[in-house]
C-alpha cells in the first residue's frame, strides 16, 4: 500500500467526527440535513431552530434602552460576549434584532439560557 494512500485515509473526515457548531452558538446542537439538486449537487443545510418559550427562561434582570445601545453591546456587558446577542433576541422575540434598540425606553429582559436554572439579581 501506498503511504500516500494510507495518510490520505486517515485524513478523510468521516474518520472524525465533528461539531459543526460551537456550545456557545444558537445552532448548538441543531441537526444538518442534505438536498440533492437537479445537477446532482448535494447541499447540506441547518435545519429550522425553533426558539425557546422566553417564558421559560430564567429572568437575570431587566434593562432599559438608553441612546445609542447596540445589542452586541448590551450582550457583551450583560453575557460577557458581544456574539451572544441572540440570547437577548430570544428572551424578547422581535421580529428584527435590531428592533429592541430602537426606542428609547424599553425594557429588555435579560436571561439565563433554556434549560439553566437560577436565581434573578436583586
Amino acid at each position: 500500500m501506498d503511504p500516500n494512500d494510507a495518510l490520505q485515509a486517515m485524513l478523510q473526515p468521516v474518520a472524525l467526527k465533528t461539531i459543526a457548531f460551537a456550545p456557545t452558538s444558537r445552532y448548538h446542537g441543531i441537526k444538518t440535513a442534505t438536498l440533492e439538486s437537479p445537477d446532482g449537487t448535494v447541499i447540506v443545510y441547518v435545519r429550522r431552530r425553533f426558539l425557546p418559550q422566553f417564558d421559560r427562561l430564567v429572568l437575570v434582570q431587566e434593562y432599559q434602552v438608553k441612546q445609542g445601545d447596540r445589542l452586541d453591546n448590551l450582550a457583551a456587558q450583560f453575557i460577557g460576549d458581544p456574539e451572544q446577542f441572540w440570547r437577548i433576541c430570544d428572551a424578547n422575540t422581535p421580529m428584527r434584532p435590531d428592533e429592541l434598540t430602537e426606542t428609547i425606553g424599553r425594557r429588555l429582559r435579560i436571561t439565563l439560557p433554556e434549560g439553566v436554572p437560577g436565581m434573578p439579581n436583586g
